[in-house]
């Protein structure tokens, strides 16, 4: 109701700025501060993977520049990204689809790129019948675009 909200202006300067630390204050921080050099025990460099607990799909770290953070590395769907090694990249429009409904099993042959609009068909939003529910024998027939 005062108009005051406890949060720095732009501009504004901290009272403490260019004060020296006391030393004893100084040596409890420099002892549990980072050391140079230091990796935390949770660290993950590339060639970690793990199971996507929301989706259920194979992650991996890979040693490329993450284009949004600039990181050194980039989690990425392990899945595609064999899948690209062997066949380049997924054509425009189209997604990768696990043929067996294993989404862990990576092996590129496992794979196949699908258009992106056979997607609701495939599950089972127009029919009811569910790809990854469909018996083996009916499900090249599931998947095919014409």
């Amino acid at each position: 109701m005062t108009g005051r909200t406890g949060h720095f202006t732009r501009g504004q300067v901290s009272r403490n700025k260019g004060k020296p630390m006391p030393p004893e204050v100084r040596a409890k921080v420099m002892a549990t501060a980072f050391k140079p050099g230091h990796r935390p025990a949770n660290h993950r460099g590339p060639g970690h993977e793990r199971i996507d607990s929301k989706d259920g799909y194979a992650v991996m770290i890979v040693d490329e520049r993450n284009p949004w953070s600039g990181h050194a590395t980039r989690p990425v769907h392990k899945h595609r990204y064999l899948w690209e090694q062997q066949h380049g990249p997924v054509p425009e429009g189209h997604v990768l689809k696990c043929l067996d409904g294993d989404k862990t099993n990576c092996d590129p042959a496992n794979w196949h790129a699908i258009p992106q609009s056979m997607l609701p068909r495939l599950n089972g939003r127009w029919s009811g019948l569910k790809y990854d529910d469909a018996p083996a024998e009916l499900k090249p027939a599931v998947t095919s675009t014409s």
